[in-house]
C-alpha cells in the first residue's frame, strides 16, 4: 500500500439502502477510504473493533435492527462522539427529527436526494473543523502537561535543597515519591473508603515531596548529627513537622489550592501515627489523612533502606518485617495490607532509580538532567546563579566574621549569619522573629518600633536605611550601627518581600 493510501482518511457509510450507499460512495472514494455498515448494529460494531480508524460517519436514521438515534446514544455513551463527528443523512427532514439528531451530537444534516457537491463540501468542511479541534485540543494537552510536568520539577528540585541540609541521599524525595505512588494505586485497588480520583493520588505524590520542609529550621548541628539525638534535640527535631506545616499556611498566595492543602497535611501529620502515640497533635486512626498516612509509611520504608549518618541501611526484607511487626510504630491495617501486596514493586522500581551509595554530587548530576530541558533553560541559569550567590555570600560573611542577617515577610522567618548567631546568642534560622521573645530583647524596643517604621518606609527606588543603636551582643548593649536594604519582588507593582542587613560598629 502506498503512503498516499496510508493517509487517506476513513469514512463510514451507514445506510440500509444498497443504492444509497453506492451513491455516496461514488462522490466521495476518489479522496477518501470508504467503509460501509447497512444498519446500526454493523456500525456500532466497526466502530467498536476500529473506531479509531473512522474519521468521519454519514448516519441514516430510519434503519432496521438499530436505527440512528440508537447509533447516536451509544456514541454518547461511549464517548465515540467525542472524536469521531457524524453527519446525518436522511430524507425525514422534520423538525422533530432533526433538533433531536442534533442534542444527541451530529454536527451537520444533509437531506436525499443527495448533491454531490453539497455532500463533498459538507464532508470537507466537517472534517477540517475536527481537524482544528483536535489540534487544538492537543495543544491545550500539552501545555497542561509541561506546566504539570514543570511544577512537579520545581517541586522536586526545591525539596531537594532541604535535603541538601540534612545530608540525606538525593533520591529520598525520589523514593517517597515513588512509594506512594505505588501504595497508593494499590489502595484504590482494594477498597473505595478513601474515594480517591486520579486526580487526588496525583496531587498526593506531588505533595509528598514536600513532607520534610520544615527540616529547613532545624540547626546543622542537630540535622546532621552522627549520634543519638538528646531529648532535648529530639524535641527540636520533631518540631519540623509543624514548622513544615506553618510555612505552607502562612504564604501569602495559593494557600486554598489542592496542593498546598494536601502538602499542608502531609507536613504535619506524617509522623503521626495510627495508635495515637505519633506527633505533633497525637492523631489516631482516620483522624490522620490519608495522604499523611501513606506518605508516613513511604517515609519509613526509605529511612530503614537508606545510610544515615547515624545508621546503615537495612536490606528491603529487613526493612518490611520491621514495619508489618510493628518495630517503627502503628501504621493503618489497610495500608499495610498494600506494602505487604506490593512490595515486589517497591523493590523493583527503587532499584530502577537507585545507583549505589548516591551522595551529594550525585544529586546535583540528577538536578543537571532535569535542568537540561530546553523549556527550562532560564530556570537553569536563575539556579545557577542563584547557587553562585549563596556561595559568595556565605564565604564572605563566614571569612569576614560579619553579623548579618536576612528577615522574610511571608512566612515571617529570621536567617542569621553564624557570626550573628554566635554574637547575638540566637539559633541561626528563627520562625515568626516579631514574637520572639529573645529576639526582641535585642534592642530597646523604641529602637525596634523605629527600625521597623524606617524599613516600612523604603521603596523599590530608595530601599536601603541607616540607623544606629544599641544591640545586644555577647550579653551586653554596644552602639552598633545597621545598615539595611528592602527587598521587593518584580512584578509590574513590585511587593514587599523582606529586608537585608548588616550590624557594624561605629
Amino acid at each position: 500500500m502506498s503512503r498516499e493510501n496510508d493517509l487517506r482518511q476513513k469514512i463510514l457509510i451507514v445506510d440500509d439502502s444498497e443504492m444509497n450507499r453506492a451513491i455516496l460512495s461514488e462522490m466521495l472514494n476518489d479522496d477518501y477510504d470508504i467503509e460501509e455498515a447497512e444498519n446500526g448494529s454493523q456500525a456500532v460494531a466497526i466502530l467498536q473493533k476500529s473506531g479509531d480508524e473512522i474519521s468521519l460517519v454519514l448516519l441514516d436514521i430510519v434503519m432496521p435492527e438499530l436505527d440512528g438515534y440508537g447509533v447516536l446514544e451509544i456514541m454518547n455513551k461511549k464517548r465515540w462522539i467525542e472524536d469521531i463527528p457524524v453527519i446525518m443523512i436522511s430524507a425525514e427532514n422534520s423538525t422533530s427529527s432533526i433538533d433531536r439528531a442534533y442534542e444527541l451530537g451530529v454536527t451537520d444534516f444533509i437531506a436525499r436526494p443527495f448533491d454531490a457537491l453539497i455532500v463533498r463540501r459538507r464532508v470537507v468542511n466537517t472534517l477540517l473543523l475536527y481537524a482544528k479541534q483536535k489540534k487544538l485540543s492537543e495543544m491545550v494537552s500539552d501545555q497542561i502537561y509541561e506546566n504539570e510536568k514543570n511544577s512537579n520539577m520545581m517541586i522536586t528540585i526545591l525539596s531537594h535543597i532541604v535535603e541538601f541540609r540534612n545530608g540525606e541521599s538525593g533520591l529520598h524525595i525520589l523514593h517517597v515519591q515513588t512509594i506512594t505512588d505505588i501504595l497508593l494505586k494499590r489502595l484504590v485497588q482494594i477498597t473505595d473508603k478513601y474515594k480517591l480520583s486520579a486526580s487526588d493520588m496525583s496531587l498526593i505524590s506531588t505533595a509528598s515531596a514536600l513532607h520534610d520542609i520544615g527540616k529547613i529550621s532545624i540547626s546543622d548541628e542537630i540535622l546532621n548529627k552522627p549520634g543519638r539525638l538528646t531529648d532535648e534535640e529530639f524535641t527540636i527535631m520533631k518540631t519540623h513537622s509543624s514548622v513544615g506545616a506553618e510555612m505552607l499556611n502562612e504564604m501569602p498566595f495559593y494557600t486554598n489550592e489542592p496542593l498546598v492543602k494536601i502538602a499542608y497535611e502531609i507536613c504535619r501529620w506524617h509522623h503521626e501515627r495510627y495508635d495515637g502515640r505519633g506527633y505533633p497533635d497525637g492523631l489516631t486512626g482516620d483522624e490522620i489523612p490519608i495522604s499523611a498516612q501513606i506518605v508516613a509509611i513511604a517515609d519509613v520504608y526509605d529511612a530503614l533502606t537508606s545510610e544515615r549518618v547515624y545508621k546503615k541501611a537495612f536490606s528491603h526484607d529487613k526493612a518490611m518485617d520491621m514495619i508489618l511487626n510493628g518495630e517503627c510504630g502503628s501504621f493503618n491495617p489497610i495500608i499495610l495490607k498494600c506494602l505487604k501486596d506490593s512490595a515486589a514493586a517497591i523493590k523493583n522500581e527503587l532499584l530502577k532509580n537507585t545507583v549505589a551509595s548516591p551522595d551529594e554530587q550525585e544529586l546535583k548530576n540528577l538536578e543537571n538532567v532535569l535542568l537540561s530541558h530546553d523549556e527550562l533553560s532560564t530556570t537553569k541559569r536563575t539556579m545557577n546563579l542563584l547557587n553562585i550567590e549563596r556561595i559568595k555570600n556565605d564565604f564572605f560573611t563566614d571569612v569576614l566574621n560579619e553579623i548579618t542577617f536576612e528577615y522574610v515577610s511571608a512566612p515571617p522567618t529570621l536567617t542569621l549569619s553564624k557570626s550573628a548567631s554566635d554574637a547575638l546568642g540566637l539559633d541561626t534560622f528563627i520562625m515568626n522573629p516579631l514574637n520572639n521573645e529573645q529576639v526582641l530583647n535585642m534592642m530597646d524596643s523604641m529602637d525596634l518600633k523605629n527600625v521597623s517604621r524606617t524599613i516600612h518606609d523604603t521603596t523599590p527606588e530608595n530601599p536601603t536605611v541607616e540607623y544606629t543603636c544599641k544591640v545586644k551582643i555577647n550579653g551586653e548593649l554596644k552602639e552598633k550601627r545597621l545598615i539595611c536594604r528592602s527587598v521587593w519582588s518584580i512584578d509590574r507593582t513590585p511587593q514587599y518581600i523582606g529586608v537585608i542587613g548588616i550590624v557594624i560598629d561605629i
